[in-house]
């Protein structure tokens, strides 16, 4: 018989540590809203980023943008950061925010189930001091659409006898010199890590077999260091490096219109693309390969210098022809060619348009989130806050991801509607806030006639951003700072509401 898990009475709890959580920490610390807990299931704030280890991993947004507006860092080494670097910048941010106090981390959330009665959401982990459960007033997810590795599903995967780890997931306890290594998937992922193995490889006398189903439009990547004088800038001249930040944001902003209301202009980024594979590669073959048959753009835009090179090199075969099993040392494609591998990488992405957390999380009538999208696709007022969940806030929710800039702009944008959100139940004495059916329904309408026409939804391929339904339930279909505008005040006129309950007398013992 499994012992009570023991209980506690928070007002805010936050799942997940990564940008989305840290930001929820911090800025409900400075609102007064002081009573929560952030747990996070791996061992450290910085989500994607403490996670994601392998090889040659950076990030794609210039580092001027990818921080904090209220945390800015004047010590980025280069114009787009690596991945331990960002890792450290969040771990200083938190350390400096005074709240680690409140996070628990190696903690799952189990389940969260909305309990009428209690006007709180009843949430289960389990970490190292085994099962305890919350009884929060709000529940905010910040948990992230890339936090929770895809596998293929591929014939015969489970026999395989070598080593086979997902690219997120990556054992640098294996050693890869002078073995021969298949990396299934050619995205964001493959692109950074494929020209690490290669150079390794390559002084070992090992071999890389790249497994591509579909080639995705690579432009260059406008790669240099900040130097000294820059960064002594940055940190001592007041406004220079929000000025760099406001010029960097401007021009990413700029191409929105390219995506959203003139793709035919998205001709540029091919061209740009198209002499990134000239320059590196010369087999007319190889070439054919990875061009890609779509408008640039449907698929995320990719950004390297090193990727065609690699692909080009004596040690590495990219293959096109689908896989068909895997055995228990080859990976054996639709032609019949069985290609003999020591180590198996998947570099395959992640659940985005059905997020795990969601299985996790049962609202009012009884059903999961999961079981809610799944009727129809993804859907949340504003992208934050869900019709049937009351007091649930899923930051980085339905068309809230951006296919042009950073995703931190996004999160503060909604992190501020939480906190608002928390100031209006608190000054109105309200118990529950949930979004109304017909607020969500003409929100979800207005976000899907702007998609119509972005080449997001109309570029002619399948990508991750599509749900099964053929909605790209991911993407923000316009400027980000609309979205912001539209979030920036809490709109209490939109939501049902109940007030606290008073607490009920208690009935008298006759002696």
């Amino acid at each position: 018989m499994s012992a009570t898990p023991s209980r506690r009475n928070v007002d805010h709890l936050v799942v997940g540590a990564g940008f989305a959580g840290l930001a929820a920490a911090i800025k409900l610390d400075e609102a007064g809203e002081r009573d929560f807990v952030v747990v996070e299931k791996d061992s450290d704030v910085g989500g994607t980023w403490h996670i994601n280890t392998y090889p040659g991993a950076e990030c794609d947004v210039p580092s001027q943008l990818y921080s904090y507006s209220f945390a800015l860092n004047p010590d980025w080494s280069k114009v787009y950061s690596p991945q331990q670097e960002i890792w450290a910048y969040t771990r200083r941010v938190a350390e400096e925010s005074g709240t680690l106090d409140r996070f628990v981390f190696d903690t799952a959330v189990v389940d969260a189930r909305w309990d009428d009665e209690q006007q709180r959401w009843v949430v289960r982990t389990e970490g190292p001091n085994g099962v305890v459960e919350y009884a929060a007033r709000t529940l905010i997810s910040g948990s992230g659409g890339l936090s929770e590795p895809r596998l293929p599903d591929i014939e015969g995967i489970d026999g395989f006898q070598g080593e086979v780890f997902h690219s997120a997931r990556w054992n640098h306890d294996v050693d890869l010199a002078g073995k021969r290594v298949a990396v299934i998937g050619t995205g964001a992922s493959a692109i950074q890590l494929v020209p690490e193995l290669q150079k390794l490889l390559a002084e070992s006398g090992g071999h890389v077999d790249v497994y591509q189903r579909t080639p995705n439009w690579v432009i260059p990547r406008n790669e240099r260091s900040f130097t000294a004088i820059e960064k002594a800038v940055f940190r001592h001249v007041p406004g220079a490096q929000r000025a760099l930040r406001t010029l960097v944001y401007g021009t990413l902003e700029a191409r929105v219109p390219a995506f959203a209301r003139f793709p035919q202009a998205m001709a540029a980024v091919e061209l740009q693309a198209k002499r990134n594979i000239a320059r590196a590669i010369k087999d007319p073959e190889l070439r054919r390969k990875v061009t890609p048959t779509y408008r640039a753009g449907c698929k995320r835009i990719l950004i390297s210098n090193k990727w065609y090179p690699a692909l080009a090199a004596d040690n590495v075969d990219l293959v096109t022809d689908p896989i068909a099993k895997v055995t228990g040392n080859a990976v054996v494609t639709a032609d019949g060619t069985e290609r003999p591998v020591d180590v198996l990488v998947v570099a395959t992405g992640f659940y985005v348009t059905e997020p795990p957390i969601a299985q996790h999380i049962t609202g009012r009538d009884g059903r999961t989130l999961a079981d809610v999208w799944d009727d129809g696709g993804m859907a949340a007022y504003k992208g934050t806050t869900i019709h049937g969940f009351p007091n649930l806030f899923q930051i980085v929710g339905p068309n809230t991801a951006l296919g042009h800039s950073s995703m931190i702009f996004i999160i503060e944008s909604q992190v501020r509607y939480v906190v608002e959100a928390a100031r209006a139940m608190r000054r109105s004495a309200l118990a529950v806030v949930e979004p109304k059916q017909s607020a969500q329904d003409a929100w979800t309408a207005q976000v899907r006639r702007k998609m119509k026409p972005t080449v997001w939804q109309t570029g002619g391929c399948a990508s991750w951003y599509l749900d099964k339904f053929g909605n790209n339930t991911t993407l923000w279909p316009g400027q980000t700072f609309t979205f912001r505008q539209h979030l920036r005040s809490f709109d209490l006129d939109k939501y049902d509401v109940e007030p606290v309950r008073a607490p009920q007398p208690r009935e008298k013992v006759s002696s």
